[in-house]
């Protein structure tokens, strides 16, 4: 038996009867159709026309195309998505941009919540933090694998660069996209 407050439910004996603001009901398993009576034919019905909400999908999958561009290109085109880490005189610089241009998410230790936390906007403990806070950004905009080469090749062996790589491998983004499926 279950009792409620104002409108009171009581099942008794396979019964259920709802009482409460002058409604009576009384139900029983006859007013149900058995299995064998239900059509169940409209739900295989598999509709003709598919529209793919999720335009990342491919790129999940690994089966969209990318862009390749020409030989000549400088720096290349072959990615959907690339981490480009820019340092000036004052400040660091962390972008993730798809093969168009378009920046997708962006950190730096301009942004005062970044800002606060650090003794220097500048230098390797920066690095460090930014690429934490990168991980985190990336992972929570669904974007696990990035493309990331130094757009300058003798800029990849300073010290900053490597522990920004080593700052968003920790924080879980794989560092390079899959190999593209071809079908």
């Amino acid at each position: 038996m279950a009792l409620g407050g104002r409108g009171c439910m009581l099942l008794v004996a396979g019964r259920l009867w709802a009482r409460g603001a002058g409604f009576r009901y009384a139900s029983t398993t006859a007013g149900l159709k058995s299995e064998s009576e239900i059509d169940t034919k409209e739900n295989e019905v598999v509709s003709p026309e598919f529209t793919n909400r999720n335009p990342r999908n491919l790129e999940q999958l690994a089966l969209a195309r990318k862009e390749r561009g020409w030989e000549t290109t400088w720096p290349k085109r072959e990615f959907w998505y690339r981490l480009r880490l820019e340092r000036t005189q004052h400040y660091v610089e962390a972008f993730v941009e798809r093969s168009n241009g378009n920046v997708v998410l962006s950190a730096s230790t301009r942004e005062w919540a970044i800002k606060r936390h650090l003794y220097s906007p500048k230098g390797v403990t920066a690095c460090r933090n930014l690429g934490r806070v990168m991980a985190q950004r990336c992972l929570e905009a669904g974007i696990n694998f990035v493309n990331f080469k130094a757009v300058i090749p003798w800029e990849y062996r300073c010290d900053s660069i490597q522990e920004f790589e080593k700052a968003m491998t920790e924080g879980g983004v794989v560092l390079r996209e899959p190999r593209r499926i071809y079908q």
